[in-house]
């Protein structure tokens, strides 16, 4: 029977539940479990592919082509776990679900509820990740202890342990112990508050996970184990790492955390070992290479969670590189206004990641023609990508007007067109090119030389595509196609030939990339920029 981790948070948003639970997946999966993760979000959205990068962070994409909330990332990230479309449900998709079911008769005329139906939807959202090659599940429930929106998840998880029984189920509530500077004292009395509007819903954490600031002095740890009914043993303290995100796995299993949910579930303790973990962290704490400057010129910087995993993949590539990536964050508009020299003279190395909507763009066109022109090393991603062609056909091969439709439909020279099974969806939601895709490389590329083969596969989300049209003119002037689709029909990867380092791909491949594994164009990418400064 497949085990259950369910982590749930409270007093404060953004503590690093996601964080945490994939800290602790992490750890089972290195003493040999085999562990999948989920994400339960209470927000009326069927999925976050519609909701604006400054609400919401950045879109995580899976291979199975669901577009799901950000933390699936750190899950990946951090435990290697393969993600897919039961990794994420929200209230939305599973409500949408109930009422389809409804107007087909499917309950029988009942009078349809959050209790039972809602919530035994809930439930077998939770049972989709049971299988036979699955020892533990983790799911974490979005929002915090008390947020209405929150409390169908919530009694489903409860009903969910009374049936499953006890030792298959472990409560594991993330909550805030502050720090009141001027009285100079730690406070538990706002996570005493916290576990008691759980308990008035019937859950009774199983174990108490403290962020906090500074170290928690013994009697914190009696007070919290007191007060919120929790044993001392399974009290824990998750104080601020200091350098290194990658750092909390670390710290929880110096505290025996895996250990402890072990014993928790009736599982056997099995050995650790993560020494490639702290191997890598050494790296990251202490590189050797000194550091390289990236500027990352966006459209949505005043939001560190807009660009994630891109800042993600160029911290694993500076791992792999032995170097500390510093990044120099870059409003486009605000280059559009004041020219490309101002904000990016002096840096190693230039990315230019995705979006969507012409704001901004004339920004990343300036960005490519300064990093083509002063020959820094470049990378460019999905909108980033389509900038490099529209930049390279009006600069370069002196198509003026050279555009994407998705900003002048009228332009004769569409270098990035609508892609032909996209022109007659009008939906927004889930309709755009999603997943894991195959490309294939042309030999002696930069981009084969990073990957080190021909065929890759590698997880999109875009509806606008290179326009073969103009494939003969780009590349008579220079511009090398380096990526196609297996049957050659879609422009994967351009290249510029006479560039110390300048690729641009229409995938993400920042989703792909971990601590352990940086994605090799990211690897590649940072390394011609350390070239480049040195």
């Amino acid at each position: 029977m497949t085990k259950h981790i369910f982590v749930t948070g409270g007093v404060i948003s953004s503590l690093g539940k996601g964080i945490t639970a994939a800290s602790v997946a992490m750890l089972l999966r290195n003493r040999g479990y085999r562990v999948r993760m989920q994400k339960l979000d209470p927000y009326l959205n069927v999925d976050p592919g519609t909701m604006s990068p400054y609400q919401h962070g950045e879109v995580y994409v899976t291979d199975d082509g669901a577009e799901t909330d950000l933390d699936l990332g750190h899950y990946e990230r951090f435990a290697g776990i393969t993600c897919q479309k039961s990794s994420n449900y929200t209230t939305g998709r599973i409500y949408s679900t109930v009422i389809n079911r409804e107007r087909q008769g499917g309950y029988l005329g009942g009078t349809v509820q959050v209790i039972p139906h809602i919530t035994n939807e809930i439930k077998a959202a939770i049972s989709s990740l049971d299988a036979d090659d699955v020892d533990i599940a983790i799911t974490e429930i979005g929002g915090t202890a008390g947020d209405i929106e929150s409390l169908p998840f919530l009694e489903a998880i409860r009903q969910y342990k009374v049936e499953a029984g006890p030792q298959n189920v472990l409560f594991m509530h993330l909550t805030y112990v502050p720090y009141i500077k001027a009285a100079g004292e730690m406070k538990t009395k706002p996570s005493q508050q916290s576990v008691g509007i759980l308990r008035g819903i019937g859950i009774i954490p199983d174990m108490l996970v403290c962020r906090c600031e500074k170290h928690m002095a013994e009697e914190h740890l009696e007070k919290l184990s007191l007060f919120c009914n929790v044993h001392k043993d399974m009290v824990i303290e998750e104080k601020d790492v200091a350098n290194n995100v990658y750092e909390v796995p670390v710290d929880l299993a110096n505290q025996k955390v895996d250990a402890k949910v072990l014993q928790f579930l009736g599982l056997p303790e099995r050995t650790l070992d993560i020494s490639d973990w702290e191997q890598m962290l050494k790296k990251a704490i202490e590189p050797q290479s000194g550091t390289v400057e990236i500027a990352v010129v966006g459209k949505y910087m005043s939001l560190q969670d807009a660009y994630k995993s891109i800042y993600e993949a160029l911290i694993h590539s500076g791992i792999a590189n032995d170097v500390k990536v510093k990044v120099r964050r870059v409003e486009a508009e605000d280059m559009e206004k004041e020219g490309a020299a101002k904000f990016l003279e002096g840096v190693d190395g230039i990315l230019v990641p995705g979006g969507f909507g012409d704001r901004g763009v004339d920004g990343k066109i300036e960005a490519v023609k300064y990093a083509r022109e002063n020959k820094i090393p470049f990378l460019g991603i999905c909108l980033g990508m389509q900038c490099v062609v529209i930049e390279f056909a009006r600069n370069v091969c002196k198509l003026t007007d050279a555009n994407s439709a998705e900003f002048d439909a009228a332009t004769k020279n569409n270098v990035i067109d609508l892609m032909e099974d996209q022109k007659s969806i009008t939906a927004k939601g889930g309709t755009m090119r999603l997943g894991s895709y195959p490309c294939t490389l042309k030999e002696g590329t930069n981009s084969a030389k990073a990957y080190g083969e021909i065929d890759i596969a590698e997880r999109h989300r875009h509806r606008y595509e290179f326009n073969s049209k103009f494939a003969d003119v780009l590349q008579e002037n220079g511009l090398t196609i380096s990526g196609t689709s297996p049957d050659g029909g879609l422009v994967e990867i351009v290249e510029i030939e006479d560039h110390p380092w300048f690729t641009a791909c229409q995938y993400h491949p920042e989703f792909k990339s971990t601590p352990l594994k940086a994605n090799p164009l990211f690897r590649d990418f940072v390394k011609a920029s350390l070239d480049n400064k040195k």
